[in-house]
C-alpha cells in the first residue's frame, strides 16, 4: 500500500469548499489525473453517493467507481473507489483556518496482481499524482473564491 498526504488553504468558508470537494462529480475540475468524473446515483450527495471516474494511468484510461464511505459534513469525508487492478481510499478533512479552510487529503492506494510487486517503486509517481491533484484543487478553490469576489450579490 501507498500512503500519500497533502495539505493546502483556501480563503473560501469550509460549507462551501466541503460542498465542492466532496462531490466526485467535481473532481475533474481540480484533479488532472481524472478525464471524466460522474454521478452514478441519484440523490443528495452523502453516505452511499456513488460516482464513475475515468482515471489517467500508464496513457490510457482507466474506469474507477468510488463510492462516499464516511460523510461528516462539513469536516470529513471519505470515498472508497475500485478500479482494473487498482484501490483506493481517500480521505479528505475540513478544518477551518483563519477565516478560510485547510484541507487535509490522505489517499492509500493498493494495487492488486503483478502491478503490486511493482508499488514499492512507484512511490514517486504517486507522489507527483496526488500533488498534481492538490494544486488543481487549489487552483479551481482560487477561482471559485475571485468569482465569489467578483459576486455582489452573494452575502
Amino acid at each position: 500500500m501507498t500512503r500519500l498526504t497533502e495539505q493546502i488553504e483556501t480563503i473560501l468558508p469550509i460549507e462551501d469548499v466541503f460542498a465542492f470537494v466532496a462531490d466526485f462529480a467535481d473532481s475533474m475540475r481540480w484533479d488532472p489525473g481524472v478525464a471524466t468524473s460522474e454521478r452514478i446515483d441519484a440523490g443528495p450527495v452523502g453516505l452511499g453517493a456513488r460516482y464513475r471516474l475515468g482515471v489517467r494511468m500508464r496513457g490510457r484510461v482507466a474506469s474507477m467507481e468510488y463510492r462516499i464511505t464516511t460523510f461528516e459534513a462539513p469536516r470529513r469525508v471519505v470515498l472508497t473507489g475500485e478500479g482494473s487492478g487498482v484501490s483506493a481510499v481517500d480521505e479528505i478533512r475540513f478544518a477551518p483556518a483563519g477565516t478560510g479552510t485547510r484541507i487535509d487529503y490522505t489517499a492509500d492506494i493498493r494495487l492488486a496482481g503483478l502491478m503490486r510487486m511493482a508499488q514499492p517503486f512507484l512511490g514517486g509517481a504517486f507522489a507527483k499524482i496526488a500533488r498534481d491533484a492538490l494544486d488543481g484543487m487549489q487552483r479551481a478553490l482560487e477561482t471559485r473564491a475571485a468569482e465569489r469576489a467578483g459576486d455582489t450579490t452573494r452575502p
